[in-house]
């Protein structure tokens, strides 16, 4: 399965925000990478903006370039706000979901738990990570994986924080994707007002 392999605190410290989980690189260097890491130049161009949006909702989501330009082209050709449509369909992705239940620590592990199918959708195994969660559909965690380590400890460190589009039932080790996220209900600091402007050039 593609993903990206390449160094994680590098991609922090680009968009000096702990984009692939929690790096201590940001407080030691808390500046760009490359030679010219300190040196840049403050001002950018629009497209350098636009470009440096697209690029941040890619390594958060953990999506390809493809992949991304396939997103966005569903998202523009359904109703509503296409760089909010855009959003949903990346919270929509299966990984994500099992992410904000809170069954994987981070958007990578939940990737890992998909793939080595500790992962049911509607009690059938699902080993696709971009597979689309619709509304009513019940995520959970395998039998046979609900004592996995990784999974009871993400589990007991997510505690309470849960997201209001998601229901989780801790003693089935599952949760129901309710309804599709509104815009102001996804936390990620992404400008995707700005991604829309650069497909439509």
């Amino acid at each position: 399965m593609a993903r990206y392999r390449g160094p994680k605190a590098k991609i922090a410290r680009r968009f000096n925000e702990p984009i692939l989980g929690p790096s201590k690189a940001l407080q030691k260097k808390n500046y760009p990478p490359g030679q010219h890491g300190r040196g840049r130049r403050k001002k950018q161009s629009e497209y350098a903006i636009q470009l440096m949006e697209k690029q941040k909702a890619k390594y958060t989501y953990g999506v390809l370039e493809k992949q991304f330009a396939n997103i966005f082209h569903k998202a523009s050709s359904k109703d509503g706000i296409t760089g909010e449509v855009l959003l949903q369909l990346l919270e929509s992705r299966l990984d994500n979901v099992v992410y904000r239940l809170g069954i994987a620590p981070t958007r990578r592990a939940a990737r890992q738990l998909v793939l080595h199918k500790h992962i049911t959708v509607n009690g059938d195994v699902v080993n696709v990570a971009s597979f689309t969660v619709k509304v009513g559909d019940i995520v959970a965690v395998r039998e046979k994986s609900k004592s996995l380590e990784a999974i009871t400890n993400s589990l007991a460190a997510r505690g309470a924080k849960r997201f209001s589009w998601l229901e989780w039932n801790q003693s089935d080790m599952a949760g129901k994707f309710i309804t599709v996220p509104m815009r102001d209900e996804i936390p990620e600091n992404i400008q995707e007002q700005l991604i829309v402007e650069l497909y439509s050039k």
